[in-house]
């Protein structure tokens, strides 16, 4: 006799109206489908034990922390469907070591994310904020001294190279910017195409007008904006970060933004979130902030959740999903164990 696949919801998907919030446009899909069986996993805290997701076969997964030890002792979980595009909460390398595939939602980021740095862009040059509290404090006589900053002939750089920010200028294009990127593993043909002159960090730094952040965390990018690099902007720079906060050294950009050495920023990200409501970055009148959220959109919703479940379709039928950050072990002996297992128990492998 043939058992469902068995699918663990992270709990976290779910907002405080009882609706699905981010991550969660896929479960309703799931739901309906008779070859998944669609639970949700114990509540837990800021990493899952091997409790969370013990008896699955699949994990579709928000914020929390999955690890060797998360996986201690199970010889059944051979998915971790992680919802975004970021991975840092995931040790790939002990998933891989323990034959489970990890998943990402790239194709349901890349216009989001852009629109997102496309909108603070296009606040921070018009200190849209500034204009929004004169107005509400009537101070309507005061507007001549709030001036914004034209685009044409600006530059803007983004620290990073991939999806997003290739996304990022292709949308932003039709405002007459230069484009400059700074990526070690930049695609030259893909900059050609754009029209985006490829350059190093330092350079982009001392060029730019606007410096958006668009790179993954890793163990090189952590604090790759630092006290240093901030000094080599513009004091008529603006910084935009959106992709992961530790990318940016939160004290030194404080500093910089206090002191009036960059004329502002615009955060999505923090180094600790949910952010500190005492974070004296909050308290700075030069800065557009935001709660990793931004890209919240039921467009969004949408892709990610058809994303997800193409994952879930894929090793269901014993095959690697191709958003598969680790899709390299597909071949491997214990992935491929895990998925023989799935098809064997469920009967739902490729005809």
């Amino acid at each position: 006799m043939t058992e469902r696949f068995r699918i663990g919801i992270d709990p976290a998907v779910v907002r405080a109206d009882g609706r699905f919030g981010f991550g969660g446009g896929g479960v309703p899909m799931l739901q309906q489908m008779p070859e998944f069986d669609v639970s949700f996993m114990p509540d837990h805290g800021p990493k899952l034990g091997p409790e969370h997701v013990d008896g699955f076969d699949a994990i579709i997964l928000l914020g929390a922390r999955v690890d060797g030890e998360t996986l201690a002792g199970n010889d059944r979980l051979a998915l971790v469907a992680r919802c975004g595009v970021g991975y840092d909460n995931v040790d790939v390398p002990a998933c891989t070591e323990r034959g489970v595939l990890v998943t990402i939602t790239p194709e349901a980021l890349s216009r989001p994310m852009a629109v997102v740095n496309l909108t603070y862009l296009l606040a921070l040059s018009t200190r849209l904020l500034e204009q929004d509290r004169l107005t509400r404090a009537g101070r309507w006589a005061e507007k001549e001294s709030v001036r914004g900053t034209g685009l044409m002939g600006k530059t803007v750089g983004t620290v990073g190279f991939g999806r997003i920010a290739q996304e990022f200028h292709t949308i932003s294009k039709p405002l007459g910017m230069r484009h400059l990127a700074s990526d070690p593993y930049a695609d030259t043909a893909a900059a050609e195409t754009l029209g985006v002159e490829l350059a190093d960090l330092d350079q982009l730094l001392r060029e730019s007008d606007f410096v958006v952040i668009a790179s993954a965390l890793t163990p090189e990018t952590r604090h790759l904006i630092d006290a240093e690099r901030l000094a080599l902007m513009k004091p008529a720079a603006y910084l935009i970060s959106t992709a992961r906060g530790p990318i940016v050294d939160e004290t030194a950009l404080y500093e910089a933004l206090r002191e009036r050495r960059i004329a502002g920023a615009g955060l999505d990200v923090f180094e600790q979130e949910p952010v500190d409501p005492d974070n004296p970055i909050l308290a700075l009148d030069n800065v557009i902030v935001s709660p990793h959220a931004l890209c919240w959109t039921d467009e969004c919703d949408r892709i990610m959740g058809e994303s997800i479940v193409r994952a879930m379709q894929s090793v269901a039928a014993g095959q690697a999903p191709v958003t598969a950050v680790n899709r390299d072990a597909g071949d491997s002996p214990q992935v491929q164990s895990r998925l023989q297992k799935i098809v064997e128990r469920t009967g739902t492998g490729a005809p």
